[in-house]
């Protein structure tokens, strides 16, 4: 069974849920703590030992490529000054992989943007990341998901949590063949009703997949707007047979493209860390209301 030796990160959304804070700046590169959101995706898949990382931009994504990519004014400002402290921090991107970028020109979907990278992946399974959602936690989730492909022989591995019925209208739905877990599935629904939903089990922004996901992206029919869907190529790679299995992962997961989930994540993320509990803790505290009755 081939190893996962490559991660695809997307990177070519327009952000409109965060607008107008990424009117000249990609949803990507809003800061969580101190780091851009896209850095926590490259470090959980560096985590699950992916020593190459495909990054799928738009146009004007400039930043992407230059913070990744080093020689920025900042990184030259630490070494003309010889604040080694300053260039760890400015610099500990660049090594941990590496990196490959390829332009999505028009925003033609999801499935449109995997397609991108497939010259890069070359002919094997890979991992997908979707950088809005972060994941915090003990382990990378991407690093579950590639031992669960293990485990199970090959085959193509997605992410899932358990999902509130009144929010499954806004999540693909899998159907799973059991209680399992992982457990393979029988198909997948996007953006089901609660009543059509053929569970309370919604994917979230990580796979490991296996490359013939592209012939049947290529397959797919474009849908609203001339957009190519991912989950559709999904669905269409679970019903030709590929073993498609859904994993339950251990991870705080958080859709940092709306702002309640960005200011929630960097909470998270503060309280998480020893250098920020502390200063985050006593900035919180005083914005928290009393507890009723008190």
């Amino acid at each position: 069974m081939e190893p996962v030796r490559r991660a695809v990160i997307l990177a070519a959304g327009l952000g409109t849920r965060m607008a107008p804070a990424t009117k000249a700046v990609p949803k990507e590169m809003l800061a969580l703590v101190d780091r851009p959101v896209i850095q926590y995706a490259v470090e959980e898949a560096a985590a699950a030992g992916i020593g190459e990382i495909i990054f799928v931009t738009g146009p004007d994504r400039q930043a992407v490529r230059q913070h990744f990519g080093g020689d920025t004014r900042l990184e030259r400002h630490a070494r003309a000054a010889g604040d080694r402290e300053l260039l760890r921090r400015v610099t500990a991107s660049e090594g941990v992989a590496d990196f490959r970028f390829v332009e999505q020109e028009e925003p033609l979907g999801t499935g449109d943007a995997v397609l991108r990278a497939e010259e890069h992946v070359g002919g094997e399974p890979f991992a997908l990341l979707f950088p809005d959602d972060v994941i915090l936690g003990a382990e990378s989730c991407t690093a579950q998901l590639t031992r669960a492909r293990a485990c199970g022989g090959g085959g193509s591995v997605v992410a899932v949590r358990r999902v509130a019925r009144d929010e499954l209208s806004r999540y693909g739905v899998v159907d799973p063949e059991g209680s399992g877990d992982p457990v393979r599935l029988r198909g997948i629904v996007e953006k089901p009703s609660p009543e059509d939903a053929p569970s309370d089990l919604g994917v979230v922004g990580r796979y490991v997949l296996e490359p013939s996901i592209f012939d049947h992206l290529r397959a797919i029919a474009p849908g609203a707007g001339g957009e190519l869907q991912f989950t559709d190529a999904l669905a269409r790679q679970i019903a030709a047979g590929t073993p498609v299995r859904a994993c339950r992962f251990a991870g705080r997961r958080y859709d940092t493209g709306r702002p309640a989930g960005l200011v929630a994540a960097a909470v998270d993320a503060a309280l998480s860390r020893e250098d920020t509990r502390a200063a985050a803790l006593a900035a919180i505290r005083p914005l928290m209301p009393p507890p009723e009755g008190a």
